[in-house]
Order: C-alpha cells, then structure tokens, then sequence
C-alpha cells in the first residue's frame, strides 16, 4: 500500500481488517478519533509503538508526555507540522509492510 492509497483509506468508515495495529493507530488519528488512536498505540510494545505514542501526545499538547515517547522511540522530538510527522510515521510503516 502507498501512502496515497493509505491516506485514501481514511476516508471509508471502517479501517481494513488488514491493518496492523501500527497503521490502524495512525488511521484512527486521521479520523479524528484521538482515543482509539492512543488505546491502540498503547498496545504495540515497541519503538514504533513509542513513536506513534509520541504523536499522539504532542498532538494533544503534551509535551513532556511526548518528550517521554520520543526518547523511548529513539527519536529526536519532532519540530515539524503534525502533518508532516503523520506522513513520516505512515511512510516508514508502510516500508515494512
């Protein structure tokens, strides 16, 4: 699946029962739905995981929360739009489907 074809995806009501949970955090945060999101951002036990939770509380102007998950992502706390940090996750995801 391309990033298009993923961000497409956000558009239909329901997700693909095809998603891992990684992509299906990032789509609930695409559908507005910050709860599911997070709930299943909470259930991946990795960086990847940390990296989506990182997101997710930088977009809910939690910074030292986020700044928590960065460092247990392994990642430098992200400067760029929401927006664009969305489209990173989902583009690395995807390279490993």
């Amino acid at each position: 699946m391309t990033l298009a074809e993923f961000k497409r995806s956000t558009a239909e009501s329901q997700p693909s029962p095809h998603l891992p949970p990684p992509l299906l955090a990032l789509w609930h945060d695409a559908k507005g739905d910050w709860a599911s999101a997070h709930q299943t951002a909470q259930d991946i036990d990795n960086a990847t995981g940390a990296w989506i939770h990182a997101y997710l509380h930088r977009k809910e102007g939690d910074s030292s929360n986020a700044g928590y998950w960065y460092r247990h992502a392994g990642k430098p706390v992200c400067r760029e739009s929401l927006e664009t940090e969305w489209e990173q996750i989902a583009t690395a995801l995807l390279a490993d489907v």
